[in-house]
């Protein structure tokens, strides 16, 4: 009987192509991670600011918003791992030219948003592009634990990336960045390796103006959709406090590089712990529910987070953020995934990796913003108040979330 129930783990890995397309994703991610904390602490470590901290984010956030609907359009007309080799080798380009410059001392603010802003329209391409990959490697059968298995892998990577990065930068700060290039090469490798099962069914709409914003017609069409992704869009918007870790690093928690790295590394912990679980438990009852319950226990560790003063409190708070959202996150890829016809995936993953920028990124930027005013703490119960509320209010505008029960394809 074709259930969830009886696939597991290692079918998927077994699987030809999964295992280049996770590994390409994850070595990738490694280098994301460690370049943008090494980025984050040098950009504080130069300037002390909130303000700067919060400009991270707007840089990585923009290009994404330039570009998405192009990316969406040209994902679905072109072969996708082309792509991603491409927009791969431009990252391992952009970070050996920050590993020379840090080398020669001639990087300041300015520089290093320049590299984001670089870094971020790579990044815009290539994760809806890999993401729009990933039904065309394995059977629609095995798509949800494959997504759950990917996502256990992908925040292994967020473990040590970030623990990577501030390591390697106590160090000497040239390394983080070296090895980053390293790292997005190996997997410029992996991608041009993976095999196909299913051929990819190449759009022939010209670029017009409706076929660009078709994902978005798309997604507005069913509300579920449209509602799983916005909870998330608005709970992280609102409750991230990743872009404020250097602040409570160093001014609160009094840790180094290392304390720095040890806090952006426990969500990935805590949701690697949890995809772990999912792929192994898939969600079969009641999945609209329990998302929602997640995103509730998402605000709160995000309110505990903000108030403690313990590091070991703090990284158990972060644990905690980072299980509850990967709830969020498979839900949310098995949907978009699932509901999706293969010639608009481009499109749709491009809105999708939108929301989920707009979340991150643009949520980095508005907690410097409101950090630069009330300080890091208040930011954040703030944050996670507001999440909390967006739960509340999502249950109310998309009663059928509540009524989503399964995520079989």
């Amino acid at each position: 009987m074709d259930t969830l129930q009886n696939l597991d783990r290692p079918s998927v890995l077994g699987h030809p192509g999964y295992r280049s397309f996770v590994a390409s994703r994850v070595f990738s991610s490694i280098g994301f991670q460690a370049v943008t904390v090494a980025m984050g602490w040098m950009i504080y470590d130069q300037t002390h600011s909130a303000f700067y901290l919060g400009l991270v984010g707007f840089c990585q956030f923009l290009p994404m918003v330039i570009l998405t609907f192009v990316v969406g359009h040209v994902a679905d007309r072109f072969d996708r791992r082309r792509i991603g080799l491409a927009c791969q080798l431009i990252e391992a380009l952009t970070a050996l030219v920050l590993a020379a410059a840090v080398w020669q001392h001639w990087i300041g603010p300015a520089g290093i948003l320049a590299a984001v802003a670089v870094m971020g329209a790579a990044t815009a391409f290539e994760r809806p592009t890999m993401a729009a990959l990933l039904p065309n490697i394995v059977p629609s059968s095995l798509l949800q634990v494959a997504i759950a298995t990917s996502t256990s892998m992908m925040q292994t990577a967020f473990i040590i990336g970030p623990s990577l990065g501030g390591l390697l930068y106590g160090v000497s700060p040239v390394v983080p960045f070296a090895v980053s290039a390293v790292l997005y090469v190996i997997a410029s490798f992996n991608v041009i390796s993976i095999r196909l099962e299913r051929l990819q069914s190449p759009s022939r709409e010209p670029m017009t103006l409706s076929s660009v914003f078709a994902g978005v017609s798309f997604i507005r069409s069913r509300p579920v959709m449209l509602g799983t992704i916005s909870l998330d869009l608005f709970a992280v918007l609102l409750g991230g406090a990743t872009a404020l870790l250097p602040m409570f690093a160093r001014d609160i928690l009094h840790a180094g590089p290392w304390g720095l790295g040890l806090l952006r590394g426990a969500p990935a912990i805590g949701a690697l712990v949890m995809s772990i679980w999912l792929a192994r438990r898939p969600l079969q009852t009641d999945v609209g529910k329990k998302m929602l319950f997640a995103v509730l226990v998402f605000g709160v560790a995000t309110i505990v987070f903000a108030l403690s003063s313990n590091i070991i409190l703090s990284v158990a708070a972060l644990f905690v953020v980072g299980a509850s959202d990967t709830v969020s996150v498979v839900v949310r890829s098995s949907l978009v995934q699932l509901l999706t016809p293969d010639a608009m995936r481009g499109r749709v993953n491009a809105v999708n990796s939108l929301f989920i920028g707009t979340s991150n990124q643009l949520g980095e930027f508005e907690s410097g913003m409101l950090a630069s005013a009330l300080g890091p703490v208040l930011t954040g119960i703030v944050g996670g108040v507001g999440t909390i509320v967006v739960v509340l209010l999502w249950t109310r505008l998309f009663p059928d979330l509540t009524k989503v029960k399964t995520l079989k394809g």
